[in-house]
């Protein structure tokens, strides 16, 4: 399920977390190393025709990484205070290079990225979005495909 899917399926879910991954420019990507360890990198990501776009420099270990296992998990920069305005959001899911030149072509016309560059587009698995409200409750919004937002709260 692409980020339009998830849009359409959890939009105010989508809003907050799209508002999230913008208000900052670099964020936190896990992949998976050969040993099946975890590897984190910085990342910048881009919302573009309902999809979610991960742009690499060429053979970086995260790309590598994703070439090999595709799993990923993405998570929004908190921010400088403590506040996390909007909570804290993470994305799952996996990650495919895109080889169709027309398709990375229109992402280079609109981005510009340095060249070359790997591409991936992104199939979701898992939407989290987690804050605190009331300065009393934690509270958990999940999403995953083909289910409603559940929202967990605990004191």
């Amino acid at each position: 399920m692409n980020w339009a899917a998830f849009t359409t399926a959890a939009p105010e879910l989508a809003e907050i977390a799209e508002e999230r991954f913008g208000a900052h420019r670099h964020h936190v990507l896990a992949t998976l190393r050969k040993d099946g360890s975890p590897r984190t990198s910085g990342l910048e990501v881009r919302f573009l025709g309902g999809e979610l776009w991960l742009g690499m420099m060429p053979r970086s270990l995260k790309a590598l990484d994703l070439l090999r296992d595709p799993r990923f998990a993405l998570q929004a920069n908190p921010g400088e205070d403590t506040g996390m305005g909007g909570g804290d959001v993470r994305v799952a899911g996996r990650a495919f290079e895109v080889v169709d030149t027309a398709v990375k072509g229109a992402y280079v016309k609109e981005v510009e990225p340095p060249q070359p560059f790997h591409l991936f587009r992104t199939e979701l698995t898992e939407v989290v979005r987690t804050y605190v409200e009331d300065e009393r409750y934690l509270v958990a919004q999940v999403w995953k495909p083909g289910e409603p937002v559940r929202t967990l709260k605990r004191t």
